[in-house]
């Protein structure tokens, strides 16, 4: 059964950084492609980033675009979302999401497409 556990999450100033975490177990991950998604007060869910768990590739939503950077560690079989230059727009809960249903090329980008998330952590940035 797969699990995801996120972490790192909590208040930050305008224009500083966090580095989420996302534990995932339960599976053999290769052939995963992970995301990451945030869901504010009112607001649907939107994507934020996105990559195959063995590709180089990465994907990002638009208004994370060289802010934010998603990498996994294969050893310790977790995905990281790096965040800087963070925004009070960036506030909300962050999700990890995972699934097998991997495209020939790219990697999905809808919430709908994947089959696993963690419990969500929360991000606060004060300006």
């Amino acid at each position: 059964q797969v699990q995801l556990v996120e972490s790192g999450g909590g208040l930050v100033q305008a224009g500083g950084s966090l580095r989420l975490s996302c534990a995932a177990s339960g599976r053999t991950f290769s052939n995963f492609a992970m995301g990451w998604f945030r869901q504010a007060p009112g607001k649907e869910r939107e994507f934020v980033a996105a990559k195959r768990w063995s590709g180089m590739s990465t994907y990002y939503g638009d208004s994370v675009k060289g802010r934010f950077t998603i990498s996994t560690d294969n050893a310790n079989d977790t995905v990281f979302l790096q965040m800087n230059s963070l925004k009070p727009e960036d506030t909300a809960v962050y999700y990890c999401a995972a699934t097998r249903a991997v495209p020939p090329f790219g990697v999905p980008l809808k919430k709908y497409e994947y089959d696993y998330w963690g419990q969500g952590t929360q991000v606060t940035v004060s300006s």
